[in-house]
């Protein structure tokens, strides 16, 4: 029987035109020869708005990874993580408004700012659990977003102009891609790193049963709160590329509709799927281009395709590509 199944094996590994590594290597060098060679494309064709919307697809899944540390792999639902999307927006703007555009001060100044932001708002959230730990999150985000409102000298509801910092270079719209998909790759490799470690199983671990984590010998608080200061910097890095890339920063970034768009989109990609906020980011900007521009109630269809792919596809589009991204 054994030598049967060999056989069998055999065949069918003999039947396929290549192997599947190889046919996964392929489509892999296949997507990031198409992301290296758009930005030339769309100055050929005319596509700059495109350019655009993939600048902004790349830094919105790269906030959306960040959240989905904390809200796939370690099962806490923060609904405050625009607070450090727009900090990090915040502190390009003000800090130019003061002079300094250097990036390499105003870069690790709105990333450190953003990671002691979630280190004081998880070091007391963290402490609560289910529902009172939503609320916390919100009421610090709604803290943060009524205090930007309150400085009337950086804008206060009218919002900031926010220049693009000194790079050394000038920073074109096609820099800005290629740096925020390098960028975004970066982030890609160390949450990749940190989700399949000992910490990263330590995080799932507590996630699907806290009690029994710490039973074990798990530090669960320690480790909740190191991946929520990691989503809080990576998401403030998002926010820095989107100062850069719109030009402008408002109120707006810090609300709870961010949140929840946010949210929306770790949701659409897969919650707890490495590629779920990567995924489920492009899709919905994607969505959003398509129906803005068929319908003026486009948010409507919008929010059909979330309904659909929550009771129709619980695991997001991650769940329904799985296999073919690893």
């Amino acid at each position: 029987m054994r030598a049967r199944n060999l056989s069998v094996e055999a065949g069918r590994r003999a039947a396929l035109p290549w192997p599947a590594g190889v046919g996964r290597a392929l489509l892999w060098t296949a997507g990031g020869a198409l992301l290296l060679a758009f930005p030339y494309a769309a100055e050929a064709l005319g596509w700059h708005f495109y350019l655009s919307v993939a600048t902004k697809a790349a830094v919105l899944a790269l906030a959306a990874s960040g959240l989905n540390l904390v809200l796939g792999y370690g099962g806490l639902v923060s609904f405050g993580h625009a607070t450090y999307y727009g900090l990090g927006a915040y502190t390009v703007a003000v800090l130019a408004r003061e002079g300094v555009q250097q990036a390499w001060a105003v870069w690790p100044a709105a990333v450190l700012l953003c990671a002691f932001a979630a280190l004081c708002v998880g070091a007391v959230s963290l402490r609560t659990r289910g529902l009172y730990f939503i609320m916390i999150t919100l009421a610090f985000a709604q803290m943060v977003y009524y205090g930007v409102i309150s400085f009337k000298q950086y804008g206060g509801q009218d919002g900031l102009r926010a220049p693009r910092t000194d790079l050394g270079l000038p920073l074109t719209d096609a820099g800005l891609y290629y740096l925020t998909l390098l960028l975004l790759g970066a982030c890609l490799v160390l949450l990749w790193r940190v989700v399949h470690s000992r910490f990263g199983r330590a995080l799932q671990a507590a996630r699907d049963n806290e009690l029994r984590a710490a039973a074990v010998g798990f530090p669960v608080y320690p480790v909740q709160l190191c991946a929520f200061v990691l989503s809080g910097a990576i998401t403030g890095l998002a926010g820095v590329l989107m100062a850069h890339h719109t030009q402008y920063v408002s109120p707006n970034m810090l609300g709870w509709p961010q949140s929840g768009h946010l949210m929306f989109m770790v949701i659409l990609g897969g919650v707890g799927r490495f590629w779920g906020g990567v995924l489920g980011a492009v899709a919905l900007v994607l969505l959003e281009e398509v129906f803005h521009s068929a319908t003026v109630h486009w948010q409507l269809f919008v929010g059909l395709v979330l309904l659909a792919v929550a009771l129709f596809a619980s695991r997001g589009l991650s769940g329904l590509l799985e296999g073919r991204l690893r």
